[in-house]
């Protein structure tokens, strides 16, 4: 048995079209591009990168990208001076804090600080509890993006058993619970949970999302079961190479001899976060602007 590869990169890049045309159909019919503000604090090398291909999909995409870059020793209250300029801003729909932040910065507080509905991260505690009481809200991009992927591949998950490794309120703590809503039955495992590997034998749908490379491998998976690999670890390098490569948390060569389908890293949930985050800042520019959302997104 050899896995079907599921490929997150071919998906995104179809959301990402669809994205793009309804908001152009919506910058037309509103006078104005939905728009997505993005604040980055501080030089962290992988934020910049981020920071950088995330306004390069959103203008690409059709949409206004607001970037505003400040030092590393910006002060909280002018931190959270900005995100209220913003959350006041007509034209931004969609508010990007781009963490980690500087150590002197509570994340927390800056993160509480963004408008509900311009939470495109979805990371705001009254989104966390929309989400957990079946409003409607924003949901974090990658497990939202995790769901896309599982129910294009599987269709309906009622009935069948998933396990998520990880609980972090990013990942973690969203995944199952959109897994509930879907109806599927739903256990959160983690480094304490006893017998991990019997656990996750159990389950049909596989969410790894725990930050340790190549942790899985096939004796942990059922037969058949869809394994999505939210992790992104780099090796050490070999001798003679200049950096290690990419893997999942997830063995993927020995877990695809008893997986019936599984995401590669990478290519897989990777380029569904900023086609999902796009995707969040479109429904975004239609609520605030009162309008219905298009189906489809």
């Amino acid at each position: 048995m050899t896995a079907t590869r599921i490929d997150g990169k071919a998906f995104a890049a179809k959301l990402r079209e669809r994205v793009g045309a309804s908001a152009a159909a919506f910058a037309e019919a509103a006078g104005r591009k939905p728009g997505l503000a993005v604040v980055l604090v501080g030089e962290d090398p992988a934020s910049n990168v981020y920071v950088r291909s995330k306004g390069k999909a959103t203008v690409a995409a059709n949409m206004e990208s607001f970037e505003h870059r400040l030092p590393a020793d910006t002060s909280e209250a002018d931190l959270l001076a900005l995100v209220d300029q913003l959350n006041n801003d007509d034209a931004v729909d969609g508010i990007l804090v781009q963490l980690p932040l500087p150590a002197h910065l509570d994340e927390q507080s800056i993160i509480a600080s963004i408008s509900p509905d311009k939470d495109v991260d979805g990371f705001h505690v009254i989104n966390a509890g929309r989400l957990s009481v079946g409003q409607s809200g924003f949901v974090p991009c990658t497990p939202l993006g995790c769901m896309m992927l599982l129910a294009d591949r599987l269709g309906d998950l009622s009935g069948l058993e998933a396990v998520v490794i990880g609980r972090s309120n990013i990942v973690g703590k969203p995944m199952a619970q959109l897994l509930l809503d879907a109806n599927a039955t739903v256990t959160i495992a983690h480094s304490r949970t006893k017998d991990l590997a019997g656990v996750v034998k159990r389950a049909d749908i596989v969410v790894a999302a725990v930050g340790r490379p190549e942790m899985i491998g096939k004796d942990w998976l059922k037969d058949g079961a869809t394994v999505i690999d939210v992790g992104i670890n780099r090796l050490p390098p070999e001798p003679g190479a200049d950096k290690g490569r990419l893997v999942g948390d997830v063995a993927f060569d020995e877990a695809s001899e008893v997986a019936a389908a599984i995401t590669p890293v990478p290519g897989g949930v990777g380029p569904m976060t900023i086609a999902v985050l796009l995707r969040n800042t479109l429904v975004a520019a239609h609520r605030n602007a009162g309008v219905a959302v298009p189906e489809g997104l």
